[in-house]
């Protein structure tokens, strides 16, 4: 039986609500790690809701170009498309264009992956990537100080789809994976190396996720089908960010008085 993890799930009333939260955590667990460990590792995903984050975090009118010490974050992707970095379609690309072109982040604290090469390389030279900046040694796996996961209506996160090769490595930090369902590869972090990070977070929001969601979470299990459910930090706990549309069928969260969010928890 897999460890018990407690799902604890924050609703808000709008996906710019829920797009504000997920700044508020980023801020918070950067400001956080370095004041704990002196640098702050986040691996981030593409999707909407992020980058709704990432101009809010470059945005002069809120608080966290100023506050952010963006000199000790060190950022890094969950996944990545196998295009350029200057295809509309790149992970990269998009967080380049609305947060990094507009923030202090030093070049050299950038870690992309680099979806122009042939796919097994792009994945080797990424493993290579985070052994040699986090100094992992042996079979030690990278620990994110946080890891933000978007979920698509088919049950994948980062680029862990439906009956793919991916959700089968264990022993890889970093894999190739071929997605039959979209006739293309994509690189991505294994399962074992997201549940290791301190803080994982999904950020879900609309109507296309309101059923899968609920499956996911409230669910039977059935890993293969809805890969999401892979998805269990060794910490016992994951946290959920969402718009009431994307809440609507799991258990009603209670109010929190004073704030515009609800809170409820899952044991899965």
């Amino acid at each position: 039986m897999p460890k018990p993890v407690t799902v604890t799930y924050e609703v808000f009333p709008t996906s710019d609500a829920v797009a504000l939260a997920f700044a508020q955590l980023f801020a918070k667990h950067v400001e956080q790690a370095v004041k704990t460990r002196g640098v702050a590792r986040v691996a981030i995903s593409g999707g909407t809701t992020p980058q709704a984050s990432f101009k809010l975090l470059a945005d002069p009118d809120q608080p966290f170009l100023a506050t952010i010490p963006w000199d000790k974050l060190y950022l890094y992707w969950v996944d990545e498309r196998c295009v350029g970095p200057d295809d509309p379609e790149s992970n990269y690309g998009a967080a380049k264009k609305l947060l990094l072109d507009k923030v202090p982040l030093p070049a050299e604290n950038i870690f992309r992956m680099e979806g122009e090469l042939e796919p097994e390389e792009a994945a080797n030279r990424y493993e290579a990537v985070l052994r040699n900046s986090m100094k992992l040694e042996g079979a030690e796996s990278p620990a994110f100080d946080l890891l933000a996961l978007g979920m698509g209506d088919d049950g994948h996160t980062a680029s862990l789809f439906p009956h793919t090769a991916a959700l089968e490595v264990m022993d890889r930090l970093c894999v190739a994976n071929h997605v039959p369902q979209k006739d293309t590869y994509r690189v991505t972090l294994t399962w074992p190396v997201i549940n290791q990070a301190r803080e994982v977070v999904f950020a879900i929001e609309g109507p296309a996720k309101t059923d899968v969601l609920a499956e996911v979470f409230a669910g039977s299990r059935n890993l293969d089908q809805l890969p999401s459910q892979l998805i269990r930090p060794s910490n016992g706990k994951l946290l959920l960010l969402l718009d009431e549309v994307a809440a609507a069928k799991l258990p009603a969260a209670a109010e929190i008085a004073g704030t515009p969010r609800k809170l409820g928890t899952l044991d899965i």
